[in-house]
């Protein structure tokens, strides 16, 4: 037996599929008068005609409204272009330092050195040094800075770090830490940190991580900063001005006697209240040590 629906010429509203035949699967009108015909396949044919109207849901005005914010947010929503990801270069080998710079003592091994279980209380010397080990750094960051831009390598901005900083006097303090074979720490894109400068060119629409830390008088003065090759996204300097937010409101926590898990408390509020949360803990020293080994996570 084969059951055949007809669609009468009534008013009808929300067309979902076609009538079907003997042979297609059963289909549904919605709104409007279905008219069942039942036939035998014997070749004898027995009408019964009977009318059944199938009526939609009706939708709330707040249902509706949704429904149409959500059509605009996916209209307005802006297509990005499809990045390929992140390749290794080819890393070409350690650039050399003068005898006459003083380097620091993790150098001797390629393992990692321990933190030091000692407490350093820093004197009026100390933070002077300190302080000249830190804006040397700086000075470093935003010279290598100023060489982002597209085709050019990250081996390149390495090469002129290095140059800058034993001109100053100072050790890079990244080049043999834990074998590490660089100057500078040069993280694009998703590379989350200390990555390895290399042969590979960055891209218009980069963005570029530069971790300088240098080795001034026994001390260690360390900072980063991310960089825009060429024309960044909007999706990507939002991230990058949110990190920079999250940064201020970490160093306003710092003062004596603060804990540094207070640090962390404060940045992970920060990045929750804007939708930007990280599940890995990563980052750098919070201070400099005097004579002692830098430690990074």
């Amino acid at each position: 037996m084969a059951l055949t629906a007809s669609l009468s010429h009534g008013s009808s509203s929300f067309l979902h599929g076609e009538s079907s035949n003997s042979n297609s699967k059963s289909t549904l009108f919605m709104g409007a008068p279905l008219t069942f015909s039942v036939s035998t396949l014997s070749g004898k044919q027995s009408f019964s005609q009977k009318k059944l109207v199938v009526h939609s849901r009706k939708i709330s005005g707040l249902e509706e409204a949704m429904r149409i914010r959500r059509e605009r947010e996916l209209q307005s929503k802006p297509k990005f272009r499809k990045r390929p990801p992140l390749r290794r270069g080819k890393v070409s080998p350690r650039l050399p330092v003068p005898d006459h710079i003083p380097k620091p003592p993790y150098l001797s091994s390629n393992i990692l050195p321990e933190l030091s279980p000692e407490h350093q209380i820093h004197d009026s010397e100390g933070i002077t040094k300190m302080r000249a080990a830190c804006e040397l750094a700086a000075r470093v960051l935003n010279y290598a800075g100023t060489l982002v831009r597209p085709s050019v390598t990250t081996n390149e901005i390495d090469k002129a770090v290095h140059q800058m900083i034993i001109e100053a006097g100072a050790y890079p303090s990244p080049l043999g830490y834990g074998g590490f074979p660089k100057s500078v720490c040069t993280s694009v894109n998703e590379c989350m940190c200390h990555g390895i400068p290399d042969s590979r060119q960055l891209q218009d629409g980069d963005i570029i991580n530069i971790d300088v830390t240098v080795y001034l008088n026994g001390y260690h003065g360390d900072t980063s900063k991310t960089f825009f090759c060429g024309n960044v996204s909007d999706a990507l300097k939002h991230l990058v001005k949110v990190t920079e937010e999250c940064l201020e409101k970490g160093i306003a926590v710092c003062k004596d006697g603060a804990n540094f898990k207070k640090i962390g408390k404060r940045i992970r509020k920060a990045m929750v209240q804007t939708a930007i949360v990280n599940q890995n803990r990563v980052g750098d020293e919070i201070c400099s040590v005097i004579l002692r080994e830098i430690h990074y996570h």
